[in-house]
């Protein structure tokens, strides 16, 4: 009886425990990119979790007319003037760096982010290969953008040029 009494307490606990931190999972995150040290591109990246992947809205500012490499990075630190402490993209499962229509890719290979004639560029996609909880978590990462394309298979990072604008990848207000 006593050995049966411990496991019901140990089995509600864990019930408790799971609904709780199920509740506390973010449901949205966001990254706000400040310009790397003389560059001017600034923005905001907001991420979703739905039931079929992570909804990724970009809006950025200051770019040079053309697509730029826009990539989730390994490390939420921004702190050198160059973003390089941002580490690689973010690649959990040890994959190549391809298009984000690979299915054998680097979580974070986001691709090419357009800016118009004025700069401004708008992004939106669903990405199957990042999450906000469990081990493709980019919670507390960051996202870059690059002065030039991504030309999708140069490894392992698309010579995409330099790093233009970084921003760490928090917990945002549902």
């Amino acid at each position: 009886m006593k050995d049966f009494t411990k496991t019901i307490i140990s089995t509600l606990l864990l019930s408790v425990a799971s609904v709780a931190s199920a509740a506390d999972r973010p449901s949205k995150a966001i990254a706000v990119l400040i310009p790397t040290q003389g560059q001017q591109a600034s923005g905001t990246v907001l991420f979703t979790q739905t039931d079929k992947g992570v909804e990724v809205v970009a809006d950025i500012n200051g770019l040079k007319p053309g697509d730029h490499g826009f990539h989730i990075h390994e490390y939420g630190d921004c702190s050198a003037p160059d973003g390089t402490s941002a580490g690689e993209h973010f690649n959990p499962k040890d994959k190549h760096h391809a298009s984000p229509q690979n299915n054998d890719r680097h979580a974070g290979d986001l691709g090419n982010i357009k800016a118009d004639d004025k700069g401004k560029a708008h992004y939106t996609t669903l990405d199957k290969f990042i999450s906000l909880k469990g081990t493709k978590n980019i919670i507390g990462r960051s996202v870059i953008v690059h002065a030039d394309q991504d030309d999708l298979k140069t490894q392992p990072s698309g010579n995409a040029g330099a790093r233009i604008a970084c921003g760490v990848i928090g917990i945002a207000t549902p």
